[in-house]
């Protein structure tokens, strides 16, 4: 028992309970931390242990440092990069977190981001606003100030420019893929002097539409965040599905699933747009696997291997 205390007392640190301004808001949703994750999923699958954070004199971690400033709050973004005594460049990677759209906080991609740095990648967690405070679009102007704060500081964390994914999961992987799809769009606040686009997207089991019939599903998190029902506001829950706007000009995309096909919803359409336009994709769908299976082993691994596989292919670093 004291050892099960132990291991939920970290991952609540992990999970970003006690962030500072990622806190999330008392609300009738649960906090989406990695000790929660594990108790709810415990009971199904008795097998599995949390992640844990990895310890390394090979990277290098920079942690709560300021990528943006809106009023009076601060957003933040954690620096995993290799240790090198070089000026050498590497890809690197926007690591998004889930919860909803309302809840999760920027530790919950921190396991992810060590080992991504471990493998040759600058890996960068950021904060965001979320839908309480700030809803759609703030996420998505925050995210794409993200990357272009990423290729502004390039030089200083050893950021190879023209090599830069942005991998999610959950409600993370369906701001990865909007962001991924809409480069430099004048929707969300175009930058002619630094570019947001991206080489590459990872979407761990999240939608890539809210009005595709298989998101019949997505509730009352998704209505809070896009200010309505779908019913009520449809153009919101249109215009934030990334499955609008892909076109010959999307990235490759990795896509990782758990057994839930809620959670695959506009997958294959997206990838039928994919294939005409002859651009590289990938699914694996982890058998009897539940949705955060990302944030628990036997899984992490798993995921984590493909997203080194997909990325080394994609990326050429």
């Amino acid at each position: 028992m004291k050892q099960y205390k132990n291991i939920v007392f970290l991952c609540m640190l992990i999970g970003g309970t006690f962030q500072g301004i990622s806190q999330e808001k008392t609300s009738e949703f649960p906090p989406y931390t990695i000790a929660y994750i594990y108790e709810k999923l415990n009971k199904k699958y008795p097998f599995i242990t949390p992640i844990q954070p990895l310890i390394s004199k090979e990277i290098v971690a920079k942690e709560n440092v300021v990528y943006k400033t809106i009023g009076d709050q601060t957003l933040q973004a954690d620096i995993y990069m290799p240790k090198s005594k070089s000026k050498h460049s590497y890809p690197a990677v926007l690591l998004i977190h889930g919860g909803g759209w309302l809840t999760g906080s920027k530790e919950n991609q921190r396991v992810m981001a060590q080992h991504l740095a471990l493998n040759g990648f600058v890996a960068i967690t950021a904060s965001y606003r979320l839908g309480y405070d700030a809803p759609y679009p703030a996420a998505v102007h925050d995210l794409k100030d993200a990357l272009r704060w990423m290729r502004e500081n390039a030089d200083t964390y050893h950021i190879n420019p023209n090599q830069i994914a942005v991998l999610g999961g959950s409600a993370g992987a369906h701001l990865a893929t909007l962001v991924g799809v809409t480069p430099n769009s004048s929707l969300y606040g175009k930058n002619d002097k630094i570019s947001d686009e991206v080489q590459a997207i990872v979407n761990i089991d999240g939608i890539v539409s809210f009005i595709h019939p298989e998101a019949a599903a997505e509730g009352k998190m998704a209505s809070i965040w896009l200010n309505g029902s779908k019913e009520d506001n449809y153009h919101n829950w249109k215009e934030a599905s990334p499955l609008e706007y892909v076109n010959g000009s999307a990235p490759p995309i990795l896509f990782i699933n758990s057994a839930q096909p809620r959670f695959h919803a506009g997958r294959d359409d997206m990838i039928a747009i994919l294939n005409r336009h002859h651009i590289y994709s990938e699914i694996h769908t982890l058998a009897d696997s539940p949705h955060s299976f990302w944030l628990m082993q036997p899984w992490f691994d798993t995921t984590l291997n493909h997203v080194l596989n997909f990325l080394n292919k994609v990326l050429n670093p």
